[in-house]
C-alpha cells in the first residue's frame, strides 16, 4: 500500500469537505421542517445538556442553525460540572461561550442541585430530571426539546440520563405538540473522521423523512472553536484534538423521538 497515496487521497478529501461547510456558510440552505419561511412557524427550542462545555463540543451545528434562521433558543444546563470543584468557574465559561453562540444570557439557566452533580459514578434520576424540564417548557413556553440519545455521544452517565428524563417528559408530557429530537451518536469511526463525515450524513439523510430525521451542517465552524475556548479550564490539547477532528464540530444529525 502507497501510504503517500492515501494521506494525499485523505487530505484532499478532508478539503474538499471544508469548502462544501465554506459553501453552506455563504449559501444556507432552508431545512423545510425548522424554517418554512414563515415567521409565525419559529420554533422555541430548549437545549438540554449536562455539562457546561456540552453545546460547544456537540450541540453548535444545531445552536448556529437555529440561531441564523430566528428561532427562539434557551439552554438547560443539568449541573454546574463540579466535579473538580470548578462549578462556579465553569458556569462562567459557559455563559462566555454562549455569548460567541449570540445566546442570550438570560436564556441560559445552570442548575447545581446536590441530586445533579457531575461525575461518572453519579446516576441522576430520572424522574427528577423530568420534573425540571417540564417545569422549564412550561415557564418557557418550549414547543421543541433537544438533547443527547440513550447513548449521549461518548457514553457518560450524565449525558445518557438526561436522555432518559426528557423521554419521560415526552410520555408524561400532556402537551401533544411538543417535539423532542436527539442527537445522533456515531460510530467511533465516524465520530472522528472530521468535516469528512458530513457527506455520510447527508446521504444518510436523503433517503429519510426531515419530519423524522435532520441534517444540519455547521455554517459557523469557527464559533464551535472560539466557544470552546471560553471553557478555559477544559481547553486542553485532547479536547482541542477532539474539536478539529470531531464530526460533531461539523454536522449534526438529530433524530426525532416518536414513543
Amino acid at each position: 500500500m502507497d501510504w503517500s497515496v492515501l494521506a494525499i487521497s485523505a487530505s484532499v478529501f478532508w478539503i474538499a469537505s471544508l469548502c462544501k461547510i465554506l459553501h453552506v456558510s455563504y449559501f444556507p440552505s432552508k431545512d423545510q421542517y425548522f424554517d418554512s419561511g414563515d415567521n409565525l412557524c419559529k420554533k422555541t427550542v430548549l437545549l438540554v445538556i449536562a455539562h457546561p462545555d456540552d453545546e460547544s463540543m456537540f450541540f453548535t451545528p444545531t445552536i448556529n442553525y437555529l440561531t441564523s434562521r430566528g428561532h427562539d433558543v434557551h439552554i438547560l444546563c443539568l449541573s454546574s460540572g463540579n466535579a473538580d470543584g470548578m462549578g462556579n468557574i465553569r458556569k462562567d465559561e459557559l455563559y462566555k461561550a454562549c455569548a460567541i453562540l449570540k445566546l442570550p444570557l438570560k436564556q441560559v439557566v445552570v442548575l447545581d442541585h446536590p441530586e445533579l452533580q457531575d461525575g461518572f459514578g453519579n446516576m441522576w434520576n430520572h424522574i427528577f430530571i423530568a420534573k425540571l424540564v417540564e417545569d422549564h417548557i412550561k415557564s418557557l413556553g418550549i414547543n421543541t426539546v433537544i438533547t443527547f440519545d440513550s447513548y449521549g455521544v461518548s457514553g457518560h452517565c450524565n449525558h445518557r440520563d438526561v436522555h432518559f428524563g426528557i423521554r419521560k417528559v415526552l410520555l408524561d408530557s400532556q402537551q401533544s405538540s411538543l417535539e423532542v429530537w436527539e442527537l445522533d451518536s456515531s460510530s467511533i469511526l465516524r465520530k472522528y473522521s472530521g468535516p469528512i463525515d458530513i457527506w455520510l450524513s447527508m446521504f444518510m439523510a436523503r433517503g429519510r423523512s426531515r419530519m423524522k430525521f435532520l441534517c444540519l451542517v455547521n455554517e459557523h465552524p469557527l464559533k464551535t472553536f472560539q466557544a470552546m475556548a471560553q471553557h478555559a479550564s477544559q481547553w486542553v490539547w485532547f479536547r482541542k484534538l477532539f474539536v478539529c477532528f470531531s464530526s460533531y464540530t461539523y454536522v449534526n444529525t438529530l433524530r426525532k423521538i416518536e414513543l
